[in-house]
Order: structure tokens, then sequence, then C-alpha cells
């Protein structure tokens, strides 16, 4: 299994049970705190591929930020302008996130990691 990485908040309830899951699976990961290092527009282009999803897939709607920048009424019309937008105010991104370098999950539920895991053994 190539290591693990988990994009993580740790003032998430559903980032730490995430976090949790993976240590109790004795599996190796590392810890990225996307709000304080945010993924590049590369990692964070790779990580949607490897989730099957487009950038306004990730977006956590509900946020202040969300509201503030308008992204309802006035959305970014590129692939490239959504990932500038998610890099540069990381709240927007769905969480946890948890990838392998060949495929990724959004722990939401937690135990879709979990599923996850088992598919890699």
């Amino acid at each position: 299994m190539n290591k693990i990485t988990l994009y993580h908040n740790s003032r998430c309830s559903k980032s730490r049970a995430v976090f949790e899951i993976l240590e109790n699976s004795k599996v190796e990961f590392r810890v990225v705190e996307y709000l304080t290092t945010p993924p590049s527009t590369q990692v964070l282009d790779a990580l949607l591929i490897q989730l099957n999803k487009g950038p306004e897939q990730i977006v956590r709607t509900g946020e202040d930020e969300y509201v503030e920048l308008r992204l309802s009424e006035n959305p970014p019309q590129s692939r490239v302008a959504w990932l500038e937008v998610l890099v540069k105010h990381p709240i927007l991104i769905e969480r946890p996130i948890v990838s392998d370098g060949r495929s990724a999950v959004i722990g939401r539920p937690p135990e879709l990691v979990e599923e996850w895991l088992k598919g890699k053994k």
C-alpha cells in the first residue's frame, strides 16, 4: 500500500474520527493540516482526479467565506479558477480527504474511510 495522506482539520469532528480510524488500522500515514498548509493547485487537481470529482463538488457551501465571496451568485467559470479559489480559501475544501496517491476518499461519513482501507488490503 502506498503511503497515505490525511488532509486534516483537527477542529472538525469527522476529521478527528478519520484520524482515529487511520491510527487504529495501523497503516502508516502522514497528516497535512490543510488550513495552514493548503495543497497546491496541482496537488488539489490530482486529489480531485483520484476522487473522480470536479472542484465545485468538494466545496463547503455552508462556510462564511462561501457567502462572503458570493460564489453561489458568481461561481468560478473554469476548473482552474475553482482550484485557485479553493487553494486561496482552503476552509472551503470538504474534509477530511484521505489519499494514497492513486485513489482518495472524503471521510463523510468516516466509515467511508474504513471501506476504502479494506479495498487496499
